[in-house]
């Protein structure tokens, strides 16, 4: 095992373990690795939606701030090192056979999963680099997930809604005790979250630990463009007002997100980083060219227009076909697919008004909802399905149905737009299930 291909390899292979729940594994990793945990400053992020977006900006401000940043989050599109990235760079090949040949034993003995070992590689690599700070994004839930090791100095929740039901919990309180498990003593947590019963949860969690909490709910905004290419706010809230913000991340709901980020910089400069409005403007509109994040209502082609975005629960359709609308795509070809876990029943219905035509796909991965299924779903709310199939076939159908003046949105799991990306771009797409 000593090429990047091989080590990858090896790695999806411990996918066969499962999902594991529990931070044994992972501190046993960072005891291996030399704790790496305990010398990185950090910024921990869980929530339901948003978590990936809200954690792209803060770090792409962090960046233009001039802090080598470090940015850790999952799943990945394309290629297994867009997880693992720099100032925007992916972690090298040479760097993520290093440090795997280094966990190898770590991974034996103590049976770590695919994600406790890519946590571990992430921290160990940060590590190494030096990086001033890291933005550490969650894998799934909170309080046991491998991401949990760090001690951040400060702790993001972005939004609860039902996900993720059977390993999480089946209510809202549930899971937002989950999410909240990321709350550390003293550490002031942010959030987003509007749910009355989840907020007190969160609430009661902070109290337990001494934890100031920021909501961010009171934050003034006032909305001048929405736009595929993006959004010009202005934005108040704490003190900080910033008249004409321009935002990459296009949609209604990044302005939200990007509140949430304002508010996570905010807590940075009381604890000593310099983190000027100038860098907080670059780094918010220019989150792409900093960090590589991409697949959120992202313009991937022309002719006929192609929007990618990773909507992979009902909450997320639901802000998708929002956003649409509110920048003016009031119909659109369909190419979508999900995994099996998800509610497709209510994702399909969200999706039905804005629906010419779907192609129902199914990704190359263990966990996808079979394409027959979603059409199934489609065709009880009389949504009109010309395709099932896989991801690539789905979307050369669509193009040619939309024609050069019409729109193709590829959405449903981030496996769906992760093929879809690598497809457009012909690029060799290596199948994940976690």
């Amino acid at each position: 095992m000593k090429t990047y291909p091989e080590v990858v390899a090896f790695l999806y292979g411990l996918q066969s373990r499962g999902m594991k729940f529990g931070l044994r594994g992972i501190r046993s990793a960072m005891q291996s690795l030399g704790r790496p945990d305990r010398r990185l400053r950090c910024v921990h992020i869980a929530g339901s939606n948003g978590k990936g977006s809200t954690a792209a900006m803060i770090a792409a401000a962090l960046t233009a701030a001039g802090y080598r940043t470090g940015l850790f989050t999952s799943p990945h599109l394309v290629d297994f090192s867009e997880r693992i990235r720099i100032d925007g760079k992916p972690i090298p090949k040479q760097a993520v056979v290093r440090l795997t040949l280094r966990l190898r034993k770590t991974i034996a003995v103590h049976h770590l999963t695919f994600f406790e070992a890519v946590t571990g590689m992430a921290l160990r690599y940060f590590a190494d680099e030096r990086v001033d700070i890291a933005v550490i994004e969650t894998g799934l839930g909170g309080r046991l997930d491998a991401t949990n090791v760090v001690r951040p100095m400060v702790s993001v929740i972005t939004t609860i809604s039902l996900e993720h039901t059977s390993l999480l919990g089946n209510s809202l309180r549930k899971i937002a005790y989950e999410k909240a498990g990321i709350v550390k003593s003293g550490v002031p947590c942010i959030t987003g979250v509007r749910s009355p019963s989840a907020l007190r949860v969160i609430k009661s969690i902070c109290r337990k630990w001494r934890s100031s909490l920021i909501g961010t709910h009171g934050a003034r905004i006032r909305i001048h463009r929405l736009e595929l290419r993006g959004s010009v706010v202005s934005i108040s809230f704490r003190g900080v007002s910033m008249p004409e913000l321009v935002l990459s991340l296009a949609g209604k709901h990044q302005v939200r997100n990007a509140v949430l980020a304002i508010a996570a910089l905010q807590e940075l400069a009381f604890q000593g980083f310099k983190i000027h409005e100038d860098a907080i403007r670059r780094g918010i509109g220019s989150v792409h060219s900093l960090t590589g994040f991409h697949g959120r209502l992202s313009l991937v082609g022309r002719n006929p227009s192609l929007i990618a975005d990773v909507a992979h629960n009902a909450d997320a359709v639901r802000i998708l076909v929002k956003a649409l609308r509110e920048i003016g795509i009031p119909k659109v070809h369909i190419v979508f697919g999900v995994m099996e876990d998800k509610a497709v029943r209510r994702m399909v219905k969200f999706l039905a008004p804005i629906t010419r035509s779907l192609a129902a796909v199914q990704p190359r991965t263990s966990r996808s909802l079979p394409a027959a299924m979603v059409e199934q779903e489609c065709r009880r709310l009389q949504i009109p399905v010309f395709y099932r199939g896989p991801v690539a076939k789905g979307i050369k159908r669509a193009r040619s149905l939309a024609g050069k003046n019409g729109t193709v949105v590829i959405t449903g799991s981030h496996f769906v737009v992760g093929e879809a990306l690598a497809a457009l771009k012909r690029k060799k797409y290596l199948t994940i299930n976690q």
